[in-house]
């Protein structure tokens, strides 16, 4: 089967040197996927994960709890790969009223992240179809503050870019010259949108993040943008029924392959070996996903039942406890509103939760203004894949 390239180049200029870009052929790739033995085997598997990384909504007894801190460590470990320094405390921190120490400008990208994917899914379920309207919704959300801001949130790039090397006539590559970016879009949409023929939705997934890194529409957050389109996409189609597919994480650790397999469909065509990558990243990563889920509902039945050895205060401690659960890094103004609890009950109840049974940690030293930390469930966030 043979493909080849998987556009044309055209002349452009960037920074008053000429080099070629290059404008993708539509999707579905032509001719069509070679599903073999392998391939369709290893897109099983994948779906299977899905399946069972789906079903996390059933096994745990809040999967909001879970959704809340998973979605803020893929946010992390996005932006992670676009160069920020940002951690997954830091951005707990930040979102508790930008707290003094931690990287602002780091943290109030990987809180717009988050923002993005929230509005997105919400927009989803509300009806509005994956198309510009959205996708310009969701840049302006991922680029308003930090310094995204200066970066032309929910506008189409003006001027040509390129990647890699110092100059664009020496570059690994040259996306779509800006007056091309409308008609590549509207293609890319009207695929996502099954026109004029349906796609199988993980298939439609992978290809859709090629397509999109290709155009590189925006001047900022392609990268970021391109990545939160597979889990949006899954759960449009009702494969997941929460955004929880993120694979910044396998991108990241595989990212020498990541950028080598995506830079050969544009020049060989070898969407397959795309595919095997991305399904293998999909299996990985789904995984990886139940098992971080079952094990922060193993340590939250553990610590609930080492409350009992707190006597009268058990029941109240099990309150804060949740409140944890739901804020893991948090003051206890926020354990308050979250638990119901007086300040005096709270303050009692942190000193007995870290100097009796070792469940926080105070971070500040401090004798006001106290942060705790839920340290077993951070690290448990925080553990790297093997």
């Amino acid at each position: 089967m043979e493909r080849g390239l998987t556009g044309h180049y055209v002349d452009s200029i960037a920074g008053g040197v000429r080099c070629q870009a290059f404008i993708p052929d539509s999707l579905p790739p032509a001719p069509s996927l070679a599903l073999d033995g392998k391939l369709q085997g290893r897109i099983n598997q994948a779906m299977l994960a899905l399946g069972r990384l789906d079903a996390i909504s059933t096994l745990l007894p809040d999967a909001s709890l879970f959704l809340y801190s998973y979605v803020r460590k893929e946010a992390v470990m996005s932006s992670q790969i676009e160069g920020t320094q940002s951690s997954l405390s830091d951005l707990m921190l930040y979102e508790m009223e930008g707290m003094p120490g931690v990287p602002m400008d780091d943290a109030q990208e990987v809180s717009c992240y988050v923002n993005a994917l929230t509005l997105g899914v919400r927009r989803v379920r509300e009806g509005l179809p994956i198309g510009h309207r959205l996708l310009m919704e969701m840049h302006t959300a991922l680029m308003t503050s930090g310094r995204g801001i200066n970066r032309g949130p929910g506008e189409f790039r003006g001027n040509q870019v390129w990647l890699g090397g110092h100059r664009p006539d020496e570059a690994i590559f040259v996306p779509a010259p800006p007056q091309h970016l409308a008609e590549c879009w509207s293609a890319l949409e009207r695929f996502i949108n099954d026109v004029p023929e349906a796609t199988d939705p993980l298939i439609k997934a992978a290809l859709a993040h090629v397509q999109f890194e290709t155009i590189h529409p925006f001047m900022d957050g392609n990268g970021r943008l391109g990545r939160l389109l597979i889990p949006l996409i899954l759960v449009e189609a009702g494969i997941l029924s929460e955004p929880l597919l993120y694979l910044s994480v396998f991108f990241k650790k595989h990212r020498q392959v990541y950028y080598e397999r995506l830079q050969q469909v544009r020049v060989t065509g070898d969407w397959e070996a795309w595919l095997l990558f991305f399904v293998d990243a999909v299996a990985d990563t789904a995984t990886q996903a139940v098992t971080t889920a079952r094990r922060l509902n193993q340590l939250r039945d553990q610590d609930k039942a080492r409350l009992a050895e707190l006597g009268r205060q058990a029941g109240s401690a099990g309150l804060l406890l949740d409140a944890l659960f739901q804020q893991p890094i948090a003051h206890i103004g926020h354990l308050c509103e979250r638990s119901g609890l007086t300040p005096a009950t709270v303050g009692k109840l942190l000193t007995a939760l870290e100097n009796e049974l070792g469940i926080v940690q105070e971070l500040t030293g401090q004798k006001r203004n106290r942060i705790y930390a839920y340290r077993a469930y951070i690290d448990i966030l925080n553990q790297d894949p093997s």
